[in-house]
């Protein structure tokens, strides 16, 4: 998203940052790694007027993310791993810097893998509260920044994407301290569109992570719940292993 979720985003001297794109560099910079590795649940609510989390009403899936590369021209699975009726759906992401993300689909009660077509990107990923396009990965060169605000320790970024994107601007909340994600609040052209807000974290190879991300979609009332079990980065991947081919893989 955007790195699912949901994530988005080389500077030196960065605490001298005097504009949006170089604090949004530094953002990137504390969050590099080569590859990384998460597994997780993901609750939705199933009901249209939204539930809280604790909710009868929400679906468990259990998921792994893996992704290889640098922020923008990076390859990402996602890959369901429960319960049943879920299990081995998978989402190939393959993003460039100068054009469109591709994306590819495997459902295996289809047999099939489908290409997600740029008109589609702004549909709901299975289920969930994210759309094709927030599980995509975006470099900070994509976007032009604009600081809006500085309130309790965060500055309020305003985010316009400079490539084609259902959202027509963004503020990004971040951390003055450790320069990481707070909250992201999601425009389009009817106004605030989603929010996602990150907590609970937690250093994990020098690198400050979100264990947990809340997604709320303004207009449905509906909201997912990202948890994040296991986090390593800098693994060992294979490029080859990030192909439409190895999407049938079994998880």
């Amino acid at each position: 998203m955007n790195r699912v979720v949901i994530v988005f985003l080389l500077s030196a001297g960065a605490a001298f940052a005097q504009n949006g794109h170089d604090i949004m560099l530094e953002v990137q910079k504390r969050h590099h790694s080569m590859s990384m590795r998460y597994e997780g649940t993901i609750q939705s609510c199933t009901t249209p007027k939204g539930c809280p989390l604790d909710s009868k009403y929400l679906i468990t899936k259990r998921w792994v993310y893996e992704r290889i590369g640098d922020f923008g021209n990076s390859k990402a699975i996602v890959r369901f791993t429960g319960p049943a009726e879920v299990k081995g759906v998978a989402l190939l992401i393959v993003n460039h810097p100068d054009s469109a993300s591709d994306e590819w689909l495997w459902r295996p009660a289809v047999g099939r893998d489908q290409r997600i077509a740029i008109q589609d990107r702004s549909t709901k990923f299975f289920g969930t509260d994210f759309t094709f396009e927030d599980l995509e990965e975006r470099d900070a060169d994509q976007y032009d920044f604009t600081i809006t605000g500085e309130v309790n320790g965060q500055w309020r970024i305003d985010a316009k994407p400079k490539k084609a994107s259902e959202y027509t601007h963004s503020y990004f909340w971040i951390d003055k301290t450790n320069y990481s994600f707070q909250r992201i609040e999601a425009y389009n052209k009817k106004g605030l569109a989603k929010t996602i807000d990150y907590s609970d974290f937690e250093m994990v190879k020098n690198i400050w992570t979100a264990k947990t991300v809340l997604v709320l979609d303004v207009a449905r009332k509906t909201r997912t719940g990202l948890r994040y079990d296991k986090v390593d980065y800098n693994v060992p991947l294979k490029a080859d292993d990030f192909t439409p081919d190895k999407l049938r893989l079994e998880p």
